[in-house]
């Protein structure tokens, strides 16, 4: 922590005369105390919702299909995206011990979790690009072609905002000066990174095994 300019205060409030003295208290804090977990909840609802949506506008658009379905194509091919749900559930180990090193303001613990998700998070990436050429249609060949490259491509757009966000948070914490309060942007990263795992487990099924029942 010697590297850090300045630290959480934890000296009760005061009275002084009539008034309560809260100048010692903190400006910041983990979990529901802080702003920043507040707007990533909000993100992820407006988010977890959109997702949702398209779900189910792939399926009312299977359903009025009168063509088999994938329409003309053959399903995706699995390797890429189970090898990603492997990878992505795997990614959330050091994303918790990321979550709880920033908790207890460990800064060698934090950069180093944060150097390994950052791993696991360029990893996806790349398995994503090529996750895409094995959906066998365009993203206009047809209405489902559309609404699976779009369900792929949103979930795309929240990993690839996460990465930038966990790439800025990890050059930050290694070349510092920093303030502790970008300990608690690093406990609300890994929260939202949670919500990127958790939201590719019903994707992949949709994408991947609803065309195969």
């Amino acid at each position: 922590m010697s590297d850090l300019v300045s630290t959480p205060a934890s000296v009760p409030p005061q009275r002084r005369g009539t008034a309560l003295d809260v100048s010692q208290l903190p400006s910041f804090g983990f979990s529901h105390r802080s702003l920043m977990w507040w707007g990533t909840l909000g993100i992820m609802a407006i988010e977890g919702t959109v997702f949702a949506m398209v779900i189910v506008s792939y399926f009312y658009l299977r359903t009025n299909s009168a063509d088999v379905w994938p329409l003309g194509v053959p399903v995706p091919g699995l390797l890429w995206g189970t090898l990603n749900v492997a990878v992505l559930v795997a990614s959330g180990i050091p994303n918790h011990f990321a979550k709880k090193a920033s908790e207890r303001y460990d800064l060698a613990g934090t950069r180093l979790w944060l150097t390994v998700c950052m791993a696991f998070a360029v990893a996806f990436v790349v398995i994503r690009m090529l996750e895409f050429t094995q959906l066998h249609c365009r993203w206009d060949s047809n209405a489902y072609g559309s609404v699976v490259w779009g369900l792929l491509g949103l979930h795309t757009l929240h990993l690839v905002t996460d990465l930038y966000d966990t790439a800025v948070l990890t050059t930050m914490f290694y070349t510092g000066p920093l303030e502790s309060k970008r300990f608690v942007d690093v406990s609300e990263n890994s929260t939202y990174w949670y919500f990127v795992v958790a939201s590719w487990i019903p994707i992949y099924a949709v994408i991947y095994w609803a065309p195969r029942l």
